[in-house]
């Protein structure tokens, strides 16, 4: 049988993630995975350095489409930007579903030590690029060093939060996921409220204090 003369990314990713699924194991050489799919590995190569590269695409992948049917969806813009972060949470997570026995062949083993996975490192970029995107509110505080803390506080908050629903995602033997949209809300509801608890002003005046005793 002839092999294709050019293959694309998404191509490569589906036989990837089919291969896995279907074998219950990752591939092990490029060149044996080309040939079973028919292509020249060298086109493999044109898109990625190794499976672990296609292996961070796949995650990045499938939250950039569930960011891109959200900006598709008419009311996106008018939503809070509580309910926007909501919504990616639910379209994101419903992706993870729908391709839950790839997902978790592809990190079993790795449940406790999703921190660590360089495998989200796509995914943190773009996610973390979405949570600048909503311009999440910080306090006024007229120190641009403290503020600058507290976006970055904010960022890795996020990140983390993300990383903590799919380890409660990938334990969750509810019905459709039940348990986990209830997580998703309750875990964002809790967060973005934090963001807007008056009682905060006071430690960051403390703070800001403290930060101008020192520099002066």
């Amino acid at each position: 049988m002839s092999k294709k003369n050019k293959i694309v990314a998404s191509e490569i990713i589906t036989f990837y993630m089919d291969y896995v699924v279907e074998h219950k194991i990752k591939p092990d050489s490029v060149e044996d995975f080309a040939k079973l799919h028919q292509f020249d590995d060298v086109n493999f190569y044109d898109h990625f350095a190794s499976f672990k590269d296609v292996e961070k695409s796949i995650y990045n992948v499938l939250f950039e489409n569930a960011l891109l049917i959200l900006k598709q969806t008419p009311e996106y813009q008018s939503f809070s930007k509580k309910n926007k972060l909501l919504s990616l949470y639910y379209t994101f997570f419903e992706n993870l579903a729908l391709n839950q026995e790839y997902i978790k062949l592809s990190l079993n083993g790795l449940e406790n030590q999703l921190k660590a996975l360089s495998v989200f490192s796509l995914l943190r970029q773009s996610f973390i690029g979405f949570i600048d995107e909503l311009n999440l509110e910080t306090l006024n505080l007229n120190v641009d060093s403290i503020e600058n803390i507290q976006k970055k506080t904010i960022r890795e908050s996020a990140w983390i939060q993300l990383l903590f629903t799919m380890k409660f995602w990938l334990d969750d033997t509810s019905d459709a996921f039940e348990k986990t949209d209830i997580f998703i809300e309750k875990s964002i509801n809790t967060s973005m409220e934090l963001l807007d608890t008056k009682s905060l002003q006071n430690i960051i005046d403390f703070a800001k204090f403290l930060y101008k005793e020192k520099v002066q």
